[in-house]
């Protein structure tokens, strides 16, 4: 799929949390051909991951594989039942699988769970109940859920973002003063191991829309436990 088209698809799933999404969607003229994405390396877990999601004291660990690295991270189901059940399904039906990192805002968040490499949207289950009030906040290495309509707040899919530095002043639930959305964004999880693949993903070279340049995908995701 041309670099075009998938820049006018990321208009239709571009995170209206987080500072806005899409802007300006046109791409540098002419675009080029979307860059070959390479095979996955490999096809599970590395041992080293395993190691450290079996040392997680949370009751379910997640273990994905990007184009630029492993990230592991747990989920905390004992705060998060909703947002950690919607997570774990997409995950077991492998719809997180060969899907676009489609917005990548340096010093902020990286965002998937969208895009199919293809350029078609990732098939989604019903909205869910946002829980953006117990007790997370959106710190450097967690993951949280996006929401297809900023004005409803439970409005979140499949599409999912890291935060790569620390946002809980606009990002977590709670009266504001800056503009952010006092409803918040549901943390669920944390990167316990990968944050050197997260930091990697953050400056990739992107377009204005926030998509990379030369493509950044999730190959496969996996649960652990």
């Amino acid at each position: 799929m041309s670099t075009s088209r998938l820049l006018s698809l990321f208009a239709l799933v571009a995170l209206t949390a987080c500072g806005g999404g899409g802007g300006d969607s046109s791409p540098p003229a002419p675009a080029p051909a979307p860059t070959p994405i390479p095979p996955a390396p490999y096809a599970s877990c590395s041992d080293a991951g395993k190691t450290v999601a079996a040392a997680s004291t949370a009751t379910n660990t997640v273990c994905m594989l990007t184009t630029q690295g492993e990230l592991v991270v747990e989920l905390y189901a004992d705060k998060a039942p909703i947002t950690v059940a919607n997570f774990l399904q997409y995950v077991a039906a492998k719809r997180f699988d060969n899907t676009l990192y489609h917005r990548v805002v340096n010093g902020f968040v990286v965002q998937g769970g969208g895009l199919n490499t293809d350029g078609t949207a990732v098939v989604t289950y019903p909205m869910i109940k946002i829980e953006a009030d117990k007790g997370l906040s959106n710190v450097r290495g967690t993951i949280a859920m996006a929401r297809l309509n900023s004005a409803n707040p439970d409005t979140a899919t499949s599409q999912f973002f890291f935060n790569t530095v620390d946002n809980s002043a606009c990002l977590d639930r709670g009266p504001k003063t800056n503009g952010c959305d006092p409803n918040g964004y549901a943390v669920f999880g944390k990167v316990i191991a990968g944050l050197d693949t997260l930091d990697k993903i953050s400056v990739v070279p992107v377009y204005s829309t926030g998509l990379p340049v030369t493509r950044v995908v999730t190959y496969w995701a996996e649960q652990l436990k």
